[in-house]
């Protein structure tokens, strides 16, 4: 298995592209690394090592050629990311670079250790005119001409639980437990019983943190209790701070002290919280790679993978005899919920095991949030027979942001 034992696909039929528009590409797709992460000298190290295996000639015979030097350039690569890593926390260019130099290794049946690269001559820096960096579906648009993919998770009533991937649990988990925890997000939901003895638990308060992220924001702290849903950060501000994308993260609310939205539009996010009856629930609407930045130590997220088997109710405790009689709490969630859904399902538990029927209201709302926020319709109303895998990081979809993926497609 030694390095270039296996002869690279021909390129695509677009032609050589040139020094300057690759490295200039490089350098838009990944402008919005700050100065501490050194993730764009690695890139442009890169492209400038590999530039001569995409020289003229006849491109099969100098690209079989230069497969053992691909392989030097990818783990003189690999160690410049790994020297950076630190600084790197959070970037999602970095992120990308570490998960398409494994890949393209793969591919060209590259072995980890070996020569590496001799480092390239040090050229002037390129005028940079990227994307706004704080504008991530913008961004976006600008570089790969459609919209990035966005997942939705939500969590009310009970409280119930709908994951990214679509599965939907009715939980006990009282005490705090993460929904999100990745590099760029943090949000931790509190419960407690909905009464004394009972296994059900209503979601009492909620923690959101955003991480400090490059010229973006400064990390930013929102916190919600039932009755104390501010329209304002910790701090008292109500965006992002004064780093040039402060603007990009912002709190607003239409009805005070029920509805508040938060807007974090550098790393393509919504997110929704609300009271009723009593209890707070959760949307959320986030761009897939942001979601799948995490490491294997942020794994427990109710958002991924959903409630663990041991905090799930089951059927006989869904079953229960509650306060008031199930044709009465079927009777009034059919008001406002005609298609006998996950979200009818939820609903019924909920007013059933309280007593109380503004509960119909929560399960409403969070339907409504999966309209606005799900991007396949075709997936909103979710029935006791669908299922799915868990999700995990190798499972998520979703291009990746650095040039990399121009580099991956190009090396096809």
């Amino acid at each position: 298995m030694g390095d270039g034992s296996r002869s690279p696909s021909p390129r695509p039929p677009h032609g050589s592209p040139s020094t300057l528009s690759t490295l200039t590409l490089l350098l838009l797709l990944c402008g919005h690394a700050h100065s501490q992460c050194k993730i764009l000298r690695c890139n442009a190290e890169y492209v400038s090592s590999t530039l001569s295996l995409r020289g003229g000639g006849a491109p099969g015979a100098v690209r079989r050629a230069g497969a053992g030097g691909l392989c030097r350039a990818l783990r003189s690569y690999a160690l410049c990311t790994r020297r950076t890593a630190r600084t790197c926390r959070g970037d999602l260019a970095f992120h990308s670079a570490v998960h398409g130099i494994e890949d393209l290794m793969i591919q060209h049946n590259c072995s980890r250790q070996g020569p590496t690269a001799p480092p390239p001559p040090r050229g002037p820096a390129l005028p940079g005119a990227g994307p706004d960096p704080c504008d991530y579906e913008g961004r976006f648009w600008r570089l790969h001409g459609r919209s990035p993919g966005f997942l939705h998770c939500a969590s009310f009533g009970d409280p119930h639980v709908r994951s990214f991937h679509h599965h939907f649990h009715t939980c006990r988990v009282q005490g705090a437990w993460p929904l999100l925890d990745n590099d760029f997000l943090f949000v931790q939901a509190t419960s407690s019983p909905v009464a004394s003895g009972a296994n059900a638990t209503t979601t009492r308060k909620l923690t959101v943190i955003f991480k400090n992220m490059q010229e973006c924001i400064d990390q930013k702290v929102y916190q919600a209790e039932v009755d104390n849903l501010p329209a304002a950060f910790e701090d008292g501000s109500v965006n992002g701070g004064d780093r040039p994308g402060g603007s990009s993260l912002s709190v607003k609310t239409a009805n005070p002290g029920s509805h508040v939205e938060i807007r974090a539009a550098y790393i393509g996010t919504t997110i929704v919280i609300r009271q009723a009856a009593g209890q707070l629930s959760f949307s959320i609407k986030v761009a897939e790679d942001v979601a799948r930045a995490f490491s294997a130590e942020q794994d427990l997220q109710l958002c991924v993978e959903g409630c663990p088997p041991s905090q799930q109710l089951s059927r006989s405790e869904r079953s229960r005899r509650g306060a008031i009689t199930l044709d009465t709490a079927r009777q009034l969630c059919k008001e406002g919920l005609p298609v006998e859904d996950a979200y009818f399902q939820s609903c019924v538990f909920d007013v059933s095991i309280s007593g109380d029927p503004n509960f119909t209201a929560a399960a409403q709302a969070a339907l409504e949030d999966a309209r606005a926020f799900l991007p396949d319709l075709e997936k909103l109303h979710l029935f006791p027979s669908d299922a799915g895998a868990p999700l995990s990081l190798t499972t998520f979809p979703g291009p990746l942001l650095s040039g990399l993926f121009i580099l991956w497609l190009y090396f096809q």
